[in-house]
């Protein structure tokens, strides 16, 4: 499914939706699935490479699960902080952790951007007191540490990841 190498990527079943911001919170290249059939997903899936995420017991007893050929974690709990909690108890998974590296609206990757280029971009109490800022070159949303940063770095020490991680 994915070499010890190379970062899982994962595709959330709708049922376990919010999942999709915390793993991207974490780094992780993470696919929303929409609606359709479990057939889509499972393609889908395939297609890409992709770990795909469920509470749905009967897509993970599917023949290619059991074969091997798909990868499917099934979750037990509604808790999206809880299922976080499950997935990160394999350890490989905390491996490829890379915290506020990906945009948690859109997955793609964030970049850098100087500060002097926001000014019209950004409340002006931020520009005046924050120094670092991250964009997202795919919706153009921009990110700093703000009270949002300081909720996210908490669930991150209650899920037991080290706030400190870096890539």
């Amino acid at each position: 499914m994915f070499a010890a190498s190379e970062s899982p990527r994962f595709l959330v079943d709708q049922n376990v939706g919010k999942l999709a911001v915390y793993l991207r919170m974490l780094g992780f290249d993470t696919r929303r699935f929409g609606s359709g059939p479990d057939k889509q997903l499972v393609s889908e899936a395939l297609n890409e490479g992709r770990i795909i995420l469920t509470r749905d017991h009967l897509l993970a007893e599917r023949r290619l699960v059991k074969k091997g050929s798909l990868k499917v974690t099934l979750f037990k709990t509604e808790v999206a902080e809880d299922q976080l909690r499950q997935l990160l108890s394999d350890m490989v998974f905390r491996s490829f952790i890379c915290p506020f590296s990906r945009c948690i609206e859109c997955n793609y990757p964030l970049y850098p951007v100087m500060k002097d280029t926001l000014s019209e971009r950004v409340p002006p109490y931020v520009y005046q007191n924050q120094t670092e800022f991250k964009e997202c070159h795919h919706c153009g949303r921009v990110f700093w540490k703000g009270s949002h940063w300081q909720a996210m770095q908490e669930l991150l020490r209650r899920v037991g990841v080290d706030n400190n991680t870096s890539c």
